[in-house]
């Protein structure tokens, strides 16, 4: 079996977009953890409803300004190599990280594994991020009970005999 140029092309154009991809999210998520816990130590007092809301939120918004930035980098890449117009570039990538696929716009045959790697990329990315909120959550949760058991003495008590180890 030999390998045509064209899959060879292809091979080379994921392997520079996918550490790409992961580099940007990497170092994206890497700068909302430290930020986060310079936050969650800077506000040693009690958040309430609003204050984890905010915070959820922004760390939201920060991840999916994330994943468009690195939907903007397969669009670069799909706008110089396989479509004509920067919209379409755009559709096709958005659709195609995000799994959604409609089908109705696709790339020329010699760039066609290009989407198929691009969604299992956004999948991972997804994943990723999905995680980063799990943990921001959980961090808020301990932060919440930690100054509920602050004030309740008896709380604490209570929760490190239930950890103590026998």
């Amino acid at each position: 079996m030999t390998l045509n140029n064209d899959v060879i092309r292809e091979v080379t154009a994921a392997l520079i977009l996918i550490p790409l991809t992961l580099f940007m999210q990497s170092a994206g998520m890497a700068a909302m953890i430290v930020w986060s816990r310079g936050y969650l130590a800077r506000h040693r007092f009690h958040f309430g409803l609003f204050r984890c809301t905010e915070l959820t939120v922004r760390c939201t918004s920060a991840l999916l300004i994330l994943h468009t930035f690195q939907i903007l980098l397969w669009t670069a890449f799909y706008r110089w190599k396989c479509f004509s117009d920067l919209e379409r570039a755009f559709y096709f990538s958005a659709t195609s990280y995000s799994t959604v696929g409609y089908g109705d716009v696709v790339l020329p045959p010699i760039w066609r594994l290009l989407g198929p790697i691009e969604s299992i990329t956004g999948v991972l990315m997804c994943g990723l991020s999905a995680s980063l909120l799990f943990a921001v959550v959980t961090r808020l949760v301990g932060h919440e009970e930690k100054f509920e058991s602050s004030k309740d003495p008896t709380a604490l008590t209570a929760r490190t005999n239930e950890e103590a180890p026998l």
